[in-house]
This record gives C-alpha cells, structure tokens and sequence, in this order.
C-alpha cells in the first residue's frame, strides 16, 4: 500500500486515520524551508562536532545530533508544532498524557548503505506490547529533499499490524520520498530503516519522537538541555520534555512536589497531570468498560 499523503492544512485527525490505517503518513511542506535553513543555522557547530556512528546499525557514515530544544529555537517549534501535536494527541489518545522522547538530527553521508529493517518500540527491551496498544509516535522533518537516491527512510506500510520481531528485507519497503519542509509521522510498530544513500550529498532529517508519559525517554531531556536554559522555556514545552507527572503516582519529586515547580523555584501557571481525581475516573471508565 502507499504512504498515506496529506496537505499542510489536513486536522490531526485525518493524519491520525492515515496512521491508523497504515502505521505511517506524510504532511508535504508544513514549514517553509527557510524555516530548516534556520535550524540547520543554530545547529551547525553541534552537527560539525558530531561523530559518525560507531556500528553498522547507527550508521558508520551517519552523524545523529541531539539536545535539540537547548542548541535550538526552531526546533523548539518543530517539537510544539499544533498538528504534530494533534495527530499524537490521537494516536497516544489512550493514556493520560504522552512526553518528548527524544530530538535528533540524522544526517546520512554518501555511501551509507541501508539499515536493517526494524521497530522503534524495540527499544524498550523488546517488551511484547499489545498488538494495539501504540508506546510511541514519530517524525521526521525533511530538511533536505527525501529521495530514493539518498536514502529517504523506507517504510513497510501496513507492517505497525504484522507480528513482533520479524526480519524483513529492503525490498519488502517503500521510499518516504517528500521535499524539504514535510514531515513523517509513523508509529513505534511500523517496520521501517533509513535507505541506502546513493548520492553525492548528505540526506539530513529531524526525528523528533513522542511516548507514553509512564515509560523512560530514550533522550534525558533533563540532562540533554541544562537548567538554566529549562528555566527560560515556555510551560507547556517543559511540561512535555517531562517536567509533569505522567501519571497519579509518576514523576513528582519528595514530598508529591510538581517537577516544574521544584525546577522553577517557583509555584507553575500551568496545572499538574496525574491528580487522584482523573485516576480514579479513569479506573471506573476501565470498570464500566469491562
């Protein structure tokens, strides 16, 4: 099946559909590139500073830079962008509030051959999740072109609904080709590897990811961005990056304190997760449900 495709104007909700329908979807040109150009500004000392990884997985001619909300404001936006926000909203609708797991740029170098074909959601130990029970939701911002050429993410559409564990092979996938400025969603199930780049030009996206608020984030966001710049950011981005209880029992500090007021120093504007009252409305949803 294809990629489902949508304009920048399309609601979270028809995005969501798309994911839930094939695991994947992309929104083409959301952002202007003006707007990646940006980005790439602010980051480029830390992109430059950047290793190549180390394993033929990582990619042995690929950088991946983190710590994106501190080293950049655009990708602040990025991070808070409404549909974004929307569309997870819906896919991660099932629990009581979803968190930032990580920001990174992933720059692929000439050369690089295919990664192997995998889940995301495999990061959290290989924990047999429920066949419909989503952990995570995905991006990945175009900041150059996606082609087939150099090494447009490949996707196995359909795959978010096949077994766990399984071993496909690039030619069981699809190019994610979409210019600059698009974005792609797909979910932490989808079967899927960065393509083998053929070009003569670095392929350079921003995958910024989205989890269930009660299982640990792959980036530590509360290291990756020092405090004093945490301190300058708006509310509802801190309460994103973590800085929130992600659940009735998850997350305060000491004595049931709220994180951002503990970070803050200071009483928060905005209102806490986790009160005992939506736990307790949740259990008798559960309840009736049942």
């Amino acid at each position: 099946m294809p990629i489902p495709r949508f304009s920048a104007a399309a609601s979270g909700a028809d995005v969501a559909a798309g994911l839930a329908a094939e695991g994947c979807a992309i929104i083409e040109r959301v952002v202007s590139r003006e707007v990646l150009a940006d980005a790439e500004r602010e980051l480029r000392p830390h992109l430059d500073a950047t290793s190549a990884g180390s394993d033929d997985f990582a990619g042995r001619r690929t950088r991946r830079t983190g710590g994106l909300i501190g080293r950049s404001t655009t990708c602040r936006d990025l991070v808070m962008h409404p549909t974004v926000l929307d569309t997870v909203g819906v896919v991660l609708g099932h629990v009581t509030s979803f968190q930032l797991h990580l920001t990174q740029v992933i720059a692929i170098g000439p050369g690089e051959p295919a990664q192997t074909i995998h889940r995301d959601q495999w990061a959290f130990d290989f924990f047999p999740f429920p066949p419909d029970y989503d952990v995570q939701c995905n991006t990945i911002w175009a900041m150059t072109d996606f082609t087939e050429e150099n090494g447009a993410t490949r996707l196995v559409p359909g795959s978010h609904k096949f077994e766990d564990r399984l071993e496909l092979s690039p030619e069981q996938t699809v190019p994610a080709e979409m210019p600059a400025g698009s974005v792609l969603f797909y979910t932490g199930k989808l079967y899927h590897g960065a393509g083998a780049n053929r070009s003569n030009a670095t392929r350079t996206g921003i995958n910024i990811t989205y989890a269930v608020s009660w299982v640990r984030q792959e980036e530590n966001q509360y290291l990756s961005v020092p405090a004093e710049i945490a301190r300058t950011l708006p509310e509802p981005l801190l309460r994103l990056m973590g800085y929130a209880r992600g659940a009735y029992a998850l997350g305060y500090v000491d004595d049931l304190r709220d994180p951002l007021e503990v970070l803050l120093g200071k009483k928060a504007e905005t209102a806490s997760l986790g009160s005992l009252e939506d736990a307790e409305a949740r259990i008798r949803g559960t309840a009736r449900a049942s």
